[in-house]
C-alpha cells in the first residue's frame, strides 16, 4: 500500500477511536499491510490524537503470550501508546458505554526513573531504571472491526488499548519478585482469573527489555516519568455495566474499577 492508502486507513482508525462505529464503506483488508505499515498507521493515529490535545504517557506491550503470538502469526510482541487523559486513579467509576466491547486485563504498572536511551543486554540493568511499580487495570475496546482478527489491525488499533487505571501503592522494584508475583482478578467477590508474572514472557522485565530495544530500533526511547505496562499474566476479561472489577496482586497491592450504565 502507498502512503495515501495508509493515511486513509489512519483516518478510519482515528474516527473509530472517537466514534466507536464503522461505516461499511470504511472496511479495509488489513492483511494487505506489512507490520511496519501497521505501525505507521498507529503512529499517524497517535499524531492525530496529539493534535487534539492528548499526551503520551508511556507504552504498552501486548501479545506477550506465545499462544497469542502464534494465533496472530507474530514472531514477537507488539507495542502501543498509553495516552492522557485516558489514565485514571484507583476506585474510579467508568461508563461501560464509553468502551466498545469493554474488556480488561490486570497489569504491572512500571514508572521509569530515568531515560533508557541505550540497548539493554542484561535485565538486571533495568531495575535501577525503575522508580516504582503499582497495580493496574488496562481497559480495552475488544473488537476487531475489519473482519477476521489480524495482527495488522491489532497494531493499527494501538493494541485495542482504551485506557489504564493505576492503583495507589508505589513499590520499589527490589521489593518484588516480579517473576513469582501472583495476581487475581475478581468480579465482585468472584475470582475469575489468576496467574503469575512468569507468564509474561518469563517475567515483566523480559517484556520491558524487549520494549526498550524495539523502540531503539525505531529511533525512539523510553523517558523518565513514562509508564510502561508489560503485558498481562491472564486472558482478557469481558466487562459489562454494573461490574466491579478488582485486580489483586500478592505484594504489589490492588486496584479497583466500577462500571456503570450510561442510560441509568
Amino acid at each position: 500500500m502507498n502512503n495515501h492508502d495508509l493515511s486513509e486507513i489512519a483516518d478510519i482508525f482515528y474516527r473509530l477511536w472517537i466514534d466507536k462505529s464503522l461505516a461499511d464503506s470504511d472496511q479495509r483488508d488489513m492483511s494487505l499491510l506489512s507490520l511496519p505499515q501497521a505501525y505507521d498507521v498507529q503512529q499517524q493515529v497517535i499524531d492525530r490524537c496529539l493534535s487534539e490535545g492528548e499526551q503520551i504517557a508511556g507504552y504498552k506491550v501486548g501479545c506477550t503470550s506465545s499462544a497469542i503470538r502464534e494465533q496472530f502469526g507474530l514472531a514477537e510482541p507488539i507495542c502501543g501508546r498509553l495516552m492522557l487523559p485516558h489514565i485514571f486513579r484507583d476506585d474510579v467509576t467508568l461508563l461501560s458505554s464509553d468502551y466498545a466491547h469493554c474488556a480488561i486485563e490486570p497489569e504491572f504498572v512500571i514508572c521509569l526513573a530515568v531515560d533508557i536511551a541505550n540497548e539493554v543486554v542484561n535485565e538486571a540493568e533495568l531495575i535501577d531504571s525503575i522508580a516504582w511499580i503499582a497495580p493496574g487495570i488496562e481497559l480495552h475496546r475488544f473488537k476487531f472491526w475489519m473482519g477476521q482478527p489480524t495482527s495488522q489491525e491489532l497494531i493499527a488499533s494501538n493494541g485495542i488499548h482504551a485506557g489504564l487505571i493505576v492503583g495507589e501503592p508505589r513499590n520499589s522494584p527490589t521489593d518484588i519478585d516480579l517473576v513469582m508475583e501472583g495476581v487475581g482478578v475478581f468480579r465482585g467477590q468472584q475470582l475469575v482469573a489468576s496467574g503469575i508474572g512468569a507468564e509474561i514472557m518469563g517475567g515483566p522485565l523480559t517484556s520491558l527489555k524487549w520494549l526498550t530495544n524495539h523502540l531503539l530500533e525505531r529511533g525512539q526511547h523510553l523517558k523518565a516519568g513514562q509508564l510502561v505496562i508489560p503485558g498481562s499474566p491472564v486472558e482478557l476479561i469481558s466487562v459489562t455495566a454494573n461490574d466491579e472489577i478488582r485486580a489483586s496482586f500478592t505484594r504489589v497491592g490492588s486496584v479497583t474499577s466500577r462500571f456503570t450504565d450510561a442510560d441509568r
